[in-house]
């Protein structure tokens, strides 16, 4: 049985670039062509092969890293074997959205290359040198905003008091969730609406779950649930055991 560890972190941890990608040797990165031309025709030739942040140290106040490929990601999540020698541990930052109404909830496309047709916790996504700053300083905050802003259609502005959660790492691929925490004064139609005008499609549906509701709504996504939404919503204080 895979394991995923927790990591406690901080509500204001820091996460910065210390070093480079390191290069690969030659028959690794053909193995790792072929399963990204191979996860592009799943695809439909949709993935763009970006920098993500890739954690070498998890501290509860400093997490430290590298920009790396996004083809090496893909790779590893494919075959999680390959970990062992590509080593990455991808950070993606993961919303706990709570409004007057609920929580945010998105259901994930079933043809998406991590998680797919889970519901999660919107918005989400991986951490790309967009939010990068001066002297290797990354702003997960920052990169949730945009992530709020391209998936559920929200400004900015529509949320508050964000503090980051901790972090589960994926058993198999090595994918880092960081949870951030945030609030809204939206209602529940405003969100609903946003996403109708402005989303960008990453969640089909998107609903709003009352706090009271929240095991009810659990038990029923069952398998379909991500792993790690009932860890954010319990450290976010709105799920009881």
């Amino acid at each position: 049985m895979q394991q995923w560890p927790v990591h406690d972190i901080a509500p204001e941890v820091r996460v910065r670039v210390v070093r480079e990608m390191a290069p690969l040797p030659a028959a690794l990165e053909a193995e790792i062509d072929r399963l990204w031309d191979a996860a592009q025709v799943r695809m439909n030739g949709k993935l763009f092969n970006g920098r993500v942040f890739s954690a070498d140290v998890i501290t509860p106040h400093l997490i430290c890293g590298h920009w790396t490929e996004f083809r090496r990601i893909v790779a590893q999540m494919d075959c999680h074997e390959l970990f062992r020698v590509i080593g990455a541990r991808p950070l993606a930052v993961g919303g706990v959205i709570v409004g007057p109404d609920g929580v945010v909830f998105g259901r994930r496309p079933a043809r998406a290359i991590y998680q797919a047709g889970e519901w999660q916790l919107p918005p989400a996504g991986s951490v790309d040198p967009g939010a990068g700053r001066a002297e290797g300083v990354v702003d997960i905050v920052a990169q949730l905003l945009v992530e709020l802003e391209e998936e559920l259609g929200m400004p900015a502005e529509a949320v508050r008091e964000p503090r980051a959660l901790g972090i589960v790492e994926h058993g198999g691929s090595h994918v880092l969730d960081l949870g951030i925490f945030a609030r809204t004064e939206l209602r529940a139609d405003e969100i609903l609406a946003a996403h109708r005008a402005g989303g960008n499609g990453e969640y089909d549906p998107v609903r709003v779950v009352p706090v009271a509701e929240l095991p009810a709504f659990l038990a029923q996504a069952g398998a379909m649930l991500n792993h790690q939404a009932p860890v954010f919503l319990r450290r976010a204080g709105v799920l009881r055991d």
